[in-house]
């Protein structure tokens, strides 16, 4: 394409001094030769190159910011492309755990002869897998919902304390290895979602027992100022880079490769809260935990 304007460029110069020439030769050969005509034949000309030139780089700036608008949007959506295979990767992983883990504690339920203290070991643990499928189902659907519109919203005044309190028991029920430290103000109310604060503080906590240090506590704080809401999740992990704090809110991004990762998810837990605390009207941001981890902070309106 530069070739091609180049090539326009010299073709159009070209004719313009042929015509030029042909002009000056046309009065000479009627004998109408004066300096005033050829000044005029050729300060024509040189406007007319100068119009070649402006019409030349015009065209040809369109044109890069067109190969760089299609450059960028090819990048991205191989960029999109590949989270995407990503998240197959690891939604696919995910899947096959908890059917596998269930498949395998039925099979052994009615092929054995277990004594029912077993059997009820067994049983609770496929319903522990049932509702980590479950879990990952909705979280999928929700995702869905909310990128296409369609989610149908149930506003209300709800008490955040409440909520907090039951996810906090359930995340004790599920991870009976894992200390959760709260600290939890009373009957904290705010108009939203009930469903959706629940998922979004469950994923906090979730994300934060994946990446906390084994046998080190999980932070979970909730405090109101009157007019503001805080929740913040505390961990001790590795943390997260400064230059990655905003990317794990994308959707189906993970830190690390993920060939080489090695803890659970599918990407779609941080962006889910995000997602929703924007439907709240708030924000969310992460600060670094001292003298290790992440903090997830959370700030609401309340009502």
């Amino acid at each position: 394409m530069v070739a091609a304007f180049i090539w326009w460029y010299v073709a159009l110069v070209k004719q313009n001094e042929l015509l030029t020439a042909t002009k000056i030769e046309t009065l000479i050969a009627k004998g109408e030769v004066d300096k005033q005509h050829i000044a005029t034949i050729e300060a024509f000309a040189a406007r007319k190159t100068k119009q070649y030139i402006g019409e030349g780089l015009t065209f040809l700036m369109l044109f890069f910011l067109g190969a760089i608008y299609v450059y960028r949007s090819l990048l991205k959506q191989l960029k999109y492309s590949t989270l995407q295979q990503n998240f197959m990767m690891a939604v696919t992983h995910e899947l096959k755990t908890p059917i596998a883990v269930t498949q395998l504690n039925l099979e052994t339920i009615v092929k054995r002869d277990l004594k029912p203290e077993q059997q009820q070991h067994l049983i609770q643990n496929t319903l522990k897998e049932t509702k980590r499928l479950d879990a990952l189902c909705n979280n999928i659907l929700l995702a869905s919902q909310l990128d296409m519109g369609q989610y149908e919203t149930n506003k209300q005044m709800v008490d955040l304390t409440a909520i907090t309190v039951q996810c906090v028991q359930s995340f004790e029920e599920r991870y009976a290895n894992r200390k959760c430290i709260s600290s939890i103000d009373a009957n904290i109310q705010m108009h939203g979602e009930p469903l959706l604060l629940q998922l979004m503080i469950n994923n906090l906590l979730d994300n934060a027992n994946k990446y906390a240090d084994p046998g080190s506590p999980i932070f979970i704080d909730l405090h109101s100022s009157g007019k503001e809401i805080e929740l913040a999740v505390k961990d001790e992990g590795v943390g997260i880079a400064l230059e990655e704090r905003t990317k794990v809110f994308d959707k189906f991004y993970r830190v690390g490769a993920e060939q080489t990762r090695t803890t659970k998810g599918t990407g779609l837990g941080l962006y889910l809260c995000k997602k929703i605390v924007t439907f709240h009207s708030g924000s969310i941001f992460i600060q670094p935990n001292q003298p290790k981890g992440t903090i997830f902070v959370v700030q609401l309106k309340a009502d």
